[in-house]
């Protein structure tokens, strides 16, 4: 038995019952999802790139990722990873073959929960997540917000993308 498909089988379940319930009070919740793993290691930094790059080598030695790389842009609020490897692809593709639009990452929430709590930051949230199956890779574009005044920033997130893919100003942790 494929022990890691089985796990997968039962998150994309579970994120499946959350997406359609009816409140919409469930779905944000998978934000929780993996954070337990992030907050047992003694993550360590006093800054926001400290913070994301000690989360991806963390997580990348445990073998939950075999590749992990960010860039930060659009006033600072833009993350965005790029995630190979990543042993909850499978989770996806089972969500997207639903009919499910992929919501949560849970590489993206342990990230989130060590910004939130090692630096206090404001808010975070997953705003868009491309599952390419046939690379073995997604990429993740979330917001980051550091305090309540950078929560109004607005910025063209598409050409960050482009700018970013430009100046090839990505950090990257291999397994």
């Amino acid at each position: 038995m494929d022990k890691i498909a089985y796990y997968n089988d039962l998150l994309a379940r579970h994120e499946e019952l959350l997406f359609h319930e009816l409140s919409d009070c469930c779905g944000w919740k998978t934000e929780f999802i993996g954070i337990d793993f992030i907050q047992s290691r003694a993550i360590q930094g006093s800054s926001r790139d400290e913070i994301i790059e000690a989360c991806m080598r963390e997580i990348a030695a445990a073998g939950l990722v075999k590749e992990i790389a960010y860039a930060v842009a659009g006033q600072d609020v833009l993350l965005r990873l790029k995630v190979k490897g990543c042993m909850h692809l499978g989770k996806e593709i089972r969500l997207r073959e639903r009919g499910i639009k992929v919501y949560n990452c849970i590489i993206v929430n342990m990230i989130h929960d060590q910004l939130i709590e090692k630096l206090g930051y404001e808010t975070a949230y997953t705003a868009e997540i491309d599952v390419h199956e046939e690379e073995g890779w997604c990429e993740i574009k979330s917001a980051i917000f550091e305090n309540m005044d950078k929560i109004g920033c607005v910025s063209d997130w598409a050409e960050e993308c482009r700018r970013i893919d430009d100046e090839n100003s990505w950090i990257s942790v291999q397994a």
